[in-house]
């Protein structure tokens, strides 16, 4: 069988003394390309060209990390405080777990507690302006984000035999999966959704209302996790026989389409 995606052999580049987390260096990346995207689609909105995007990123990139990290700890707690958990790994951010709900969260209210000092001095849009900039640039940063699931060999879905499926080895296949070998490539998956959904924002996105690009960000997101979420096998807690982000993708995406709608009705 053709395997499309093999698991990386390694995880970190070590250089001396130094360990460099392919993880990390995914989410440094990810970070970059959304300043610099969300910094021309902002200077694209405002008057005079002037664009705050990398003074906003130094409050809420700090703060999206570690909502990120609260949310991925909170909804998976026995990996950390179990009988075989070990808390001190609830630091050990390189080592994987960023919740994207938890991340976005509290980076956007970073974001719009640094966004609104900002304005008390500097003549700029409303916040719904500067968030519609940020969006596609978000997404880009979570598709490049993927693949450091992929570098640490985790998040992956139910067994598959197809040419794209991922291979991987016996130690991080999870209990009651060790007799498979290849998976689906659920990073891959949704890395590919957002990239398809940034692009969309971008092209489509000059036609929307204020605050309605973010609104369909987060709506296209919840939509597209739904689906993935069903088909992953790592431990998870649930409600109902359903994985917590199941859900969380079911009432966000709701809470989304109802704000796309209600700046439809406003501007109708």
């Amino acid at each position: 069988m053709l395997i499309a995606f093999p698991t990386p052999t390694q995880s970190a580049l070590e250089i001396g003394p130094l360990t460099i987390h392919y993880y990390a260096l995914c989410i440094i990346t990810g970070i970059a390309v959304a300043i610099w995207l969300s910094d021309k689609r902002f200077r694209a909105q405002t008057v005079n060209g002037k664009s705050v995007v990398s003074e906003v990123a130094i409050t809420a990139v700090p703060a999206g990390i570690i909502g990120g990290r609260i949310y991925h700890v909170v909804s998976s707690p026995a990996d950390y405080f179990g009988a075989n958990g070990e808390p001190l790994d609830a630091l050990k951010i390189w080592q994987g777990g960023l919740g994207i709900w938890g991340a976005i969260s509290l980076g956007l209210l970073g974001a719009y507690l640094r966004y609104r000092s900002l304005q008390k001095r500097i003549d700029l849009p409303s916040f719904t302006v500067f968030a519609d900039a940020l969006a596609p640039g978000i997404l880009f940063a979570q598709a490049i984000g993927r693949f450091g699931n992929w570098f640490n060999g985790e998040l992956f879905g139910r067994p598959l035999k197809a040419w794209w499926a991922l291979d991987v080895p016996p130690k991080y296949r999870p209990s009651g999966f060790s007799e498979f070998e290849s998976f689906h490539p659920t990073f891959l998956y949704e890395a590919i959704w957002c990239v398809v959904v940034a692009v969309a924002l971008i092209k489509f996105g000059k036609s929307l209302r204020s605050g309605q690009v973010f609104a369909a960000y987060v709506f296209a997101y919840c939509f597209g996790r739904f689906f993935i979420e069903l088909i992953r096998i790592d431990s998870a807690n649930t409600i109902a026989g359903l994985r917590v982000n199941v859900w969380v993708s079911v009432l966000v995406g709701i809470g989304a389409a109802l704000i796309f709608a209600r700046g439809s009705r406003k501007n109708a």
